[in-house]
């Protein structure tokens, strides 16, 4: 059960995970504790037969090479349920990837008797697996038009649609807060928020990569970090790097000078933050943000948070996403303070595709722009774009009857 009820986590977006190499893969083994490096995770197969093709591993401790395809599955079961064993497409399988941890004793067989070795993801993953499904959803609706949700919002009076906004944005604050508590009670209060800034600095196209250098290099290993050694960790990841799709201000390597300067100038950074977050407003989300921009001077505290917290290493629309979706919940955490009304009347950050392309018809909702009505539409979209797929799937068991 999700924030916003049932979520689905399909097959396609375990095999995307793979994909990415969104997963810690220094600590990837098969299920009877054999280590496996990856050297090449395989030519992503959107047809029939495995998931992946031409995969190159290493396992066991002598590192034995291993060449071949990769199929992936949520349960170990299904490999069976699928009917692989005895598929002769599937007979150069080497890795059976499962998600969730296949029953003691429950073993993977070819088509030939041998036995196959099987990996499982689910204690590797960055994320929750709602917190995946989640992101994917958002990912979803970057090409969609708004024209369902610009109806949604006409149809409702002033006060109704302020009620609708404020309800939806409480919702998704409470998500942050509750993903934020998961990474910071899995890795402790300063890697959490060492590896959500890097995770927000690498954006939509270079999240992967970063969290991946999050994870081999710790918080304290980036203070004093020279150009030589930024260029070696950089090039640990060169064939995960998204650079064509990317403005310039949002190149990986840029982003990675960026926080190698902020870590230096603030090492204990994630300290700093919980000792200023004790003096941060919390505002309601019911106030004006026009008025509460000007009361609180709002602007100031974004100076300070830039200069006391970063040094000045991150501006503009990247530092109030970082902000509004690392900061604010981590110190929250920290402090034990309320600060979703001051997440509510934040700048806006860097907006999706979908809502920045329909700027114009949803201005009388974000203005100003804040960061709370902008994550209320993005909840509202995901509930419509749920319904739709919901009458849709029923559309075609009709059809098929």
């Amino acid at each position: 059960m999700g924030t916003y009820g049932p979520f689905t986590f399909s097959e396609k977006l375990f095999q995307k995970i793979w994909d990415q190499g969104a997963f810690d893969q220094a600590r990837l083994e098969t299920v009877d504790g054999q280590r496996i490096r990856i050297e090449r995770r395989g030519k992503w197969n959107h047809l029939g037969g495995p998931d992946f093709r031409h995969a190159r591993l290493r396992i066991g401790e002598e590192g034995r090479a291993v060449e071949g395809d990769i199929e992936l599955h949520l349960y170990a079961g299904d490999w069976a349920a699928h009917g692989h064993a005895a598929d002769p497409a599937y007979d150069r399988v080497r890795l059976h990837v499962v998600l969730f941890p296949p029953a003691e004793g429950k073993r993977t067989f070819a088509r030939d008797g041998s036995e196959i070795p099987t990996a499982c993801l689910l204690p590797l993953l960055h994320h929750d697996l709602e917190e995946y499904a989640a992101e994917e959803a958002v990912e979803t609706l970057a090409g969609r038009r708004t024209d369902t949700l610009a109806e949604a919002i006409r149809a409702l009076a002033p006060e109704a649609l302020r009620e609708r906004l404020v309800g939806l944005a409480a919702q998704r604050w409470a998500q942050k807060l509750r993903y934020a508590g998961l990474r910071v009670r899995r890795l402790g209060f300063d890697e959490a928020c060492h590896q959500t800034a890097l995770e927000v600095l690498g954006f939509r196209f270079n999240r992967v990569p970063m969290l991946n250098l999050a994870l081999r290099y710790p918080l304290a290993t980036w203070a004093g970090v020279d150009e030589a050694e930024l260029d070696a960790r950089f090039a640990e990841q060169e064939q995960a790097w998204a650079r064509a799709a990317v403005r310039p201000a949002n190149q990986p390597r840029r982003r990675l000078a960026q926080y190698a300067r902020w870590a230096s100038a603030c090492p204990q950074w994630p300290t700093r933050l919980g000792e200023l977050a004790v003096g941060w407003p919390v505002p309601s989300m019911e106030d004006d943000t026009r008025a509460l921009r000007r009361g609180l001077s709002r602007a100031a505290l974004r100076d300070e948070i830039s200069l006391k917290i970063c040094d000045r290493a991150v501006r503009g629309t990247r530092l109030d996403t970082l902000i509004c979706d690392g900061l604010l919940p981590l110190a929250a955490l920290r402090t034990g303070r309320d600060f979703s009304g001051l997440w509510w009347h934040w700048w806006a950050g860097d907006l999706p595709g979908f809502l920045r392309n329909a700027r114009s018809d949803l201005r009388s909702v974000v203005t100003p722009q804040c960061q709370g009505a902008i994550q209320a539409l993005i909840a509202w979209a995901l509930e419509l774009e749920a319904v739709s797929s919901l009458r849709a799937a029923a559309d075609t068991a009709a059809s098929s009857e």
